[in-house]
């Protein structure tokens, strides 16, 4: 898009994973809200570029923090809602 930018410019919006239903315990939200499982693996992740609010889908290895691969709010929901 616009080439190489500052890590600055950018904040971390937590992993991508399924919402529980509204009905769900407040244990259940607790749990979704501030517990991940944090392992080394390749996680779809919420990211923000700050100075233009742009929204996006990132696909990093936590491993080796290594971003391999991008997409915009509506290509990830549409990939999520194939699944």
């Amino acid at each position: 898009m616009n080439g190489l930018r500052p890590e600055d410019e950018f904040i971390y919006g937590g992993a991508i994973r399924p919402m529980p239903p509204a009905t769900a315990t407040n244990e259940v939200w607790c749990d979704y809200l501030f517990f991940d499982d944090n392992l080394p693996q390749q996680v779809w992740e919420w990211w923000c570029h700050t100075p233009s609010a742009f929204w996006f889908a990132m696909l990093r290895d936590t491993a080796t923090d290594t971003m391999i691969k991008t997409c915009t709010v509506e290509e990830a929901e549409a990939a999520a809602n194939k699944s």
